[in-house]
């Protein structure tokens, strides 16, 4: 029988369709592959992008030149552009601002054959490393009201160059579903001065069905209202609301844990596209005339990383409702994730 399920943390209401039962061949399919004759983020290529802003270079190489282990440049074809103010204004019923913002693109690696979940955990935590510079850096800018960072794997979800890489963006302004995350976190603790993910992580751990990975630092489970089938959160759980606070070695541990969950989605789907998302808190920056604005970010809310496999495309009633239809249930999901042989 199918059930209505509803996500606290981020205000949603999927259908578990379990009278789909749809299994993990059921979501393998021949994947579209993306050809390219020059990569520009190959050794060598330096010249073929813009001038790197963080790049970690173990061998004190020179800027823009070979010999670096993760490098950061601007997008050369940039969502929003750094240069300019936000101009916001009213056009009669309507708001409109400047596209002022920041876009970076995060090369992970300068092999470019490498599969992301081939990326070992001292190299995933170089990643984080340079996640962790440039939301700090970033969040000097006052225009900058958040940053996301976020990874396309597969033309499918959204990668057009196939050499691993993730993307930031520093956004002007609070998107739709993060201030709603906020608003959830910050009434729960209002009501019961508890952190909404801790609970949440607390159940998930007493029930068990959903996990799919815990150690002593992270664990990693099927969302009881997962939006999307094998969709994963990847959750710390020594409560903390920013990732920019991580120390070096809590990223070594969590590269471990993106590694084993990466290689288990391979497993099981046999290399499907995914997107990761990094749902950190926005700048706590004050806001003109709103000093107070999410002023008890580090209290109630909580970050994670949301993996998900894009399996399955929205139709009809998910536009025309709001709701999403997950055709196999977190638990199986999380079962078949867990007795994956790696």
């Amino acid at each position: 029988m199918s059930e209505l399920r509803w996500d606290p943390l981020i205000d949603s209401w999927v259908v578990i369709a379990e009278s789909r039962g749809r299994r993990p061949a059921d979501f393998i399919t021949e994947r579209k592959r993306i050809v390219t004759t020059v990569c520009p983020f190959c050794y060598g290529h330096e010249d073929k992008t813009p001038a790197e802003v963080y790049a970690l270079r173990p061998d004190a190489s020179r800027p823009n030149q070979p010999g670096w282990r993760v490098r950061v440049i601007p997008n050369k074809y940039p969502m929003l552009r750094i240069e300019g103010q936000l101009d916001a204004r009213g056009e009669g019923l309507y708001d409109v601002m400047n596209g002022v913002g920041a876009h970076e693109v995060i090369i992970e690696t300068p092999d470019h054959d490498r599969h992301p979940a081939d990326l070992h955990a001292t190299e995933l935590a170089q990643v984080f490393r340079a996640f962790r510079s440039r939301l700090i850096d970033l969040r000097r800018d006052k225009r900058f009201r958040h940053i996301v960072i976020y990874k396309n794997h597969g033309l499918e979800a959204g990668a057009t160059i196939p050499h691993t890489h993730s993307q930031l963006l520093a956004l002007p302004i609070l998107p739709p579903h993060l201030r709603t995350a906020l608003r959830a976190s910050r009434d729960y603790f209002r009501r019961k001065e508890r952190c909404l993910m801790c609970d949440l992580l607390a159940q998930e751990l007493h029930d068990g069905r959903r996990l799919v990975r815990v150690d002593d630092a992270y664990a990693v489970f099927a969302p009881f209202a997962s939006r999307h089938p094998f969709s994963l959160r990847i959750v710390p759980r020594r409560h903390s609301h920013d990732f920019a606070l991580l120390t070096d070695q809590a990223m070594i541990t969590l590269g471990e844990t993106m590694h084993d969950i990466m290689g288990r989605l391979r497993a099981v789907l046999r290399d499907p596209p995914f997107n990761l998302v990094l749902h950190n808190a926005p700048s706590a920056l004050p806001r003109p005339g709103r000093s107070d604005c999410w002023g008890s970010l580090s209290c109630d809310y909580h970050w994670y990383f949301e993996l998900t496999p894009k399996i399955t495309d929205p139709a009809g009633f998910e536009g025309g409702t709001g709701f999403f239809i997950n055709p196999t249930p977190p638990e199986d999901a999380a079962r078949y994730l867990r007795e994956a042989v790696v």
